[in-house]
């Protein structure tokens, strides 16, 4: 990979070093897409870090291009009996540092570990979709197989009023074989799941390698920077790398920087195709 600087950064690196003080160093609106999950709550032991989510969310705002996305995936530890509700405080108070809320999304795990007895199972985390103005790429993933589509069925519909009357729209387009993918996203995670990567399970808590790339397609083009604050185990890199992407990442930890930088080194020496 060339040689490529932003500010005082080189692109395509990890560096191993807080996040506020990485996204200092980098110019205003210079970010074009940021897919992160950030250390929530204290449900996993993250090496003792922990990170100022407010200067982290001003930080964002400062570097994310005009039509940049920030993809925030996060959830909330069960306290005393109570959710904490930190997922709902942090979306909150990135829109008041500028951006939009763009879409709220969820990412459904198919399996669950140690469930409590006295409430549903738990298998979501909140993916917030967070846009600095309106979003300028949304490559949107059609693959939910519309099983009426015959190459004749037409879309039609209606519109409720404020009235509470309903309006017929007769769009009369055929309807496709395959539908734009909905909002909630249900994706294998665990071993052997969220990659064949073996040494990115040495981190307590991995993407799924689906998750940061379908992001990856439908916020970014080809060249375009893709950036994760909190590298952890590289996934965001990676996908960014396979995806034709430009990557930068920040991570605090020297063993995780280790972790990523070493998927990284096995997918430079994976075949390719001519």
């Amino acid at each position: 990979m060339s040689k490529e600087m932003i500010g005082e950064i080189e692109l395509n690196r990890i560096y191993q070093r807080d996040c506020i003080e990485g996204m200092r160093l980098l110019p205003d609106n210079s970010v074009d897409l940021t897919v992160t999950s950030p250390p929530y709550d204290d449900l996993r032991d993250y090496k003792g870090y922990s990170f100022d989510f407010e200067a982290t969310a001003e930080e964002l705002y400062r570097v994310t291009k005009d039509g940049g996305v920030v993809v925030w995936v996060v959830g909330d530890r069960t306290k005393n009996g109570s959710e904490t509700g930190t997922s709902f405080k942090q979306a909150l108070f990135f829109k008041e540092t500028g951006f939009n809320l763009h879409d709220t999304m969820i990412y459904e795990k198919d399996s669950i570990s140690f469930p409590d007895t006295n409430r549903y199972y738990q298998v979501f985390e909140y993916m917030f979709v967070l846009s600095k103005g309106k979003p300028r790429t949304f490559n949107l993933i059609s693959d939910r197989k519309n099983k009426w589509a015959d190459g004749k069925k037409k879309i039609r519909g209606g519109e409720r009023q404020s009235d509470g009357s309903l309006i017929g729209r007769r769009k009369g387009n055929l309807l496709k074989p395959y539908g734009v993918r909905f909002n909630i996203w249900r994706i294998p995670a665990g071993k052997n799941k969220s990659t064949k990567d073996t040494i990115a399970y040495q981190h307590p808590a991995i993407f799924p390698e689906s998750l940061a790339n379908d992001h990856i397609l439908t916020w970014s083009n080809p060249d375009e920077i893709v950036f994760d604050p909190f590298m952890g185990s590289g996934t965001t890199a990676k996908m960014a790398a396979l995806n034709n992407r430009k990557f930068l990442g920040f991570e605090i930890s020297e063993e995780y920087v280790a972790i990523a930088n070493e998927r990284l080194d096995i997918l430079k020496e994976a075949p390719h195709d001519e």
